[in-house]
């Protein structure tokens, strides 16, 4: 029990030093949306979704560095408000109609993202707000 202990924690502590990608890329194209809609994403989404993640101090520990620093990545790569008008007017109608779908369904905001940001959760009001958003 000891020595599995202390393998535990030298693993820990050695996980430590593995390079973790936590860059914010340059804004190309932001989103051009009503103040309103920019500013439920900002609060909900845009950590994942675009290039102004917030890094919050526990992502400078690993493991947990490791998990948020892929959530991002995979994020950005579904997702990036950051590059919003690089996309064509079709793909734009299809990610409106993708980002409500997620939002209905409950699956975004992620459950994970929402325990240690409970102000990420969308109400009702917000929601209605994305829906009407993303029929336009």
């Amino acid at each position: 029990m000891k020595k599995a202990l202390i393998i535990l924690i030298v693993i820990l502590v050695a996980i430590q030093f593995i390079p973790v990608d936590k860059t914010n890329p340059t804004v190309t194209a932001e989103l051009d949306a009503p103040m309103e809609i920019i500013s439920v994403f900002k609060i909900s989404c845009y950590d994942c979704h675009s290039n102004e993640t917030v890094w919050p101090w526990y992502s400078n520990i690993a493991p947990v560095s490791l998990l948020i620093a892929s959530d991002v990545k995979d994020g950005r790569s579904h997702l990036n408000f950051s590059e919003w008008e690089n996309l064509s007017r079709k793909d734009i109608v299809k990610m409106k109609e993708e980002i409500w779908e997620e939002i209905d369904k409950g699956k975004m905001p992620l459950s994970k993202y929402i325990f240690m940001h409970p102000e990420a959760e969308l109400d009702q009001k917000e929601k209605n707000l994305i829906k009407e958003w993303a029929g336009e």
